[in-house]
């Protein structure tokens, strides 16, 4: 019973607000933000790397990526990337952590994080930084951000990397932006097993 009125409001709707175009605006209502699924479910691991991730992120919008995140998206695994465009405006690109296909691209709302401007340049790339991390500690790289805010405050750059290790334990990374130097090394559970040289 309440399906049928539920047909005949929209019905309704549809003869008295003039045809196709409130029809469109109901569906346009319902699917409004809503990217295509992932290929990857939640429990998957990811099959795109974090490099193949980004290639695709910067294809789509090309510009230079700040930030990428495996992250569960609704129950799908995808890459979240962060892109400052070649149109200087930044955008959020979401990757398929199954098949590297770009699933959404869009202007970048997030102010929480992020100042608004264009991102430092670092002498260590992000490929560069995700290899010394990796070489630190193999695994897989989950997580990748340029921590520019202590630079512009009179800190280091660098990149920190998560890496979820062959020990099965997720470490986080400091990779010094000029010299490629990894330290901090912090496991999940605490333990630090190359040392911090603080």
């Amino acid at each position: 019973m309440k399906r049928k009125i539920v047909i005949a409001a929209v019905t309704t709707a549809v003869l008295v607000g003039g045809g196709a175009a409130t029809a469109v605006a109901f569906a346009d209502d319902d699917s409004h933000d809503r990217e295509p699924r992932s290929s990857a479910t939640s429990g998957d691991t990811a099959r795109v790397a974090v490099g193949d991730a980004i290639t695709a992120a910067v294809k789509a919008v090309p510009g230079t990526v700040t930030e990428a995140e495996l992250d569960d998206e609704d129950g799908g695994l995808v890459w979240e990337i962060d892109v400052y465009g070649s149109d200087k405006v930044w955008h959020d690109v979401t990757v398929d952590a199954g098949n590297g296909k770009v699933l959404g691209k869009h202007v970048s709302d997030d102010d929480d994080d992020r100042d608004r401007h264009a991102p430092r340049s670092a002498p260590v790339s992000l490929d560069a930084a995700v290899d010394a991390a990796l070489k630190a500690n193999p695994g897989t790289v989950t997580s990748i951000d340029l921590d520019d805010s202590d630079g512009r405050s009179g800190g280091a750059l660098h990149w920190e990397v998560d890496v979820q290790g062959k020990d099965g334990r997720q470490h986080e990374l400091s990779v010094d932006a000029s010299t490629g130097k990894v330290t901090a090394d912090r496991s999940d559970d605490g333990d630090d097993d190359h040392g911090d040289d603080d």
